[in-house]
């Protein structure tokens, strides 16, 4: 009996011993998974951020029919995230000149450049054809003197509103940030960095006029590609870029959204009426670029076209969402006008 038992015990060693080699085999090796969604990519300092979609051009499109997808009510599908591509708010009538305060460029309000747009980034303004708001005598005068005051205010009304966090308004909502766009039955919502704004698709009429607000009143209707949209109760409070362009609360704004078929950019075309400001009505041109899925990678490492994270869900499908924005006060350059070596910190 006792020659069996030590017969057995080494057979019995030995299992265990391949037990515990395939056990630790199998925990070396799991099984495939799949790979996870793309995430953003880490924040990088601003002079390094890729802007992607920065050109030097407009890209036309013009008005026609509706070929794309249509949501289930029939609008034009234009869903998702946009930016403007060309610079920022700075200046509305030289996009890439210097903000007030900053020293580069020579051709801001600030310092009493020409304003002729340089050929990389050209006005906003596309009629009249010199890129310039027609301003009556004393508006222009009283933008100059705004301007000059910006990073050294005499009162209040020398700091910027959208400094103090208030809505960008219109239009400086499409160039100060990336924005969403959602459709729903009746209606369009704007999801901007500084607030919303709704573009109601049915037959109501404006507000009082006696009611005025940030993001004005909107009334839109489709025309093939392009989204009609009549603006009205502006209170005219916020300003076109950091250089003080401005209208008045009797601004009459007709904007035209013309979107490509791919569904790939829109082209942003606004007629300004407003007879106490401007010698006449004037055209502005913004065009925007969609980022998709596919452009998440670039959602922190740009961190001003595409401010999005993705959504942490149950579910298998990507999904994105916009951050709130957090505001802080500042009436400086980007990145509160710090300056290193000589030279400004700005995107």
């Amino acid at each position: 009996m006792a020659s069996k038992r030590f017969i057995g015990a080494p057979r019995v060693a030995a299992a265990i011993t391949l037990a515990l080699a395939l056990g630790a085999a199998s925990a070396q090796v799991p099984p495939a998974q799949p790979p996870p969604p793309a995430q953003p990519g880490p924040r990088q300092p601003a002079a390094q951020r890729p802007r992607p979609y920065k050109e030097t051009t407009i890209t036309a499109i013009e008005p026609g029919k509706w070929t794309g997808p249509r949501t289930p009510d029939g609008q034009p599908d234009i869903s998702g995230h946009w930016s403007n591509t060309i610079a920022n708010h700075n200046n509305f009538e030289d996009p890439n000149s210097s903000p007030p305060g900053e020293r580069q460029g020579t051709q801001d309000a600030r310092q009493g450049g020409s304003g002729q747009p340089r050929a990389r980034a050209p006005s906003r303004v596309s009629d009249p054809a010199d890129g310039r708001i027609p301003f009556q005598p004393w508006a222009r005068a009283a933008q100059l003197d705004h301007a000059a005051h910006a990073d050294d205010p005499r009162d209040g009304s020398d700091i910027e509103p959208l400094a103090r966090c208030a809505p960008a308004g219109v239009p400086k909502s499409f160039y100060w940030h990336g924005y969403e766009i959602r459709q729903y039955p009746g209606y369009i919502l704007f999801l901007f960095n500084s607030g919303t704004r709704i573009i109601h698709l049915d037959d109501k009429p404006h507000l009082p006029a006696n009611i005025k607000l940030w993001n004005a009143d909107s009334r839109g209707h489709w025309e093939g590609n392009t989204l009609v949209v009549d603006v009205a109760n502006n209170n005219a409070k916020a300003l076109f870029g950091r250089e003080y362009a401005f209208a008045s609360e009797n601004v009459h704004i007709v904007e035209r959204y013309i979107f490509a078929n791919d569904g790939k950019r829109y082209n942003y075309v606004a007629t300004f009426d407003d007879p106490t400001v401007y010698t006449r009505p004037w055209t502005a041109t913004i065009p925007a670029h969609k980022y998709g899925n596919g452009d998440v990678a670039l959602a922190n490492r740009n961190g001003w076209d595409f401010e999005v994270q993705v959504a942490n869900h149950d579910g298998k499908d990507l999904i994105l969402e916009r951050e709130e924005r957090i505001c802080v006060e500042n009436n400086g350059p980007f990145g509160g006008g710090s300056e290193l070596g000589g030279g400004v910190i700005r995107y």
